[in-house]
């Protein structure tokens, strides 16, 4: 039986142009945690974490408290737009956490 190789190769690596000798063992470390987390891609991503859930609860709670959102019916022969949520980490100068930030943004292109 004959056996195929499969090498899986990146065709412009970064390791070519990238190098993190040269840095200091502060900026090392900076760049190494904020590289270690992972911002959710979608709304299920982010739904299995309860720092994102409880973030995306105060984004909807803010938008309704400023009084730029809320809920109501659509008039009918018209088309909702639709939104998604974006995510991010915010970091101190540090690299340590400062807050997990769950944005709800409108899709205004559709």
């Amino acid at each position: 039986m004959n056996m195929i190789k499969i090498v899986l190769r990146t065709p412009y690596p970064l390791s070519s142009v990238l190098s993190y000798k040269h840095l200091t063992e502060k900026h090392l470390n900076y760049t190494l945690v904020i590289s270690f987390n992972i911002e959710p891609q979608s709304f299920e991503q982010a739904c299995r974490h309860t720092k994102w859930v409880a973030d995306m609860n105060k984004e909807i709670r803010d938008l309704q408290e400023n009084h730029t959102c809320y809920v109501t019916d659509l008039p009918s022969g018209n088309t909702p737009i639709g939104y998604k949520c974006v995510y991010k980490i915010k970091h101190k100068a540090d690299g340590t956490i400062e807050r997990h930030k769950a944005r709800l943004v409108a899709k205004g292109y559709t």
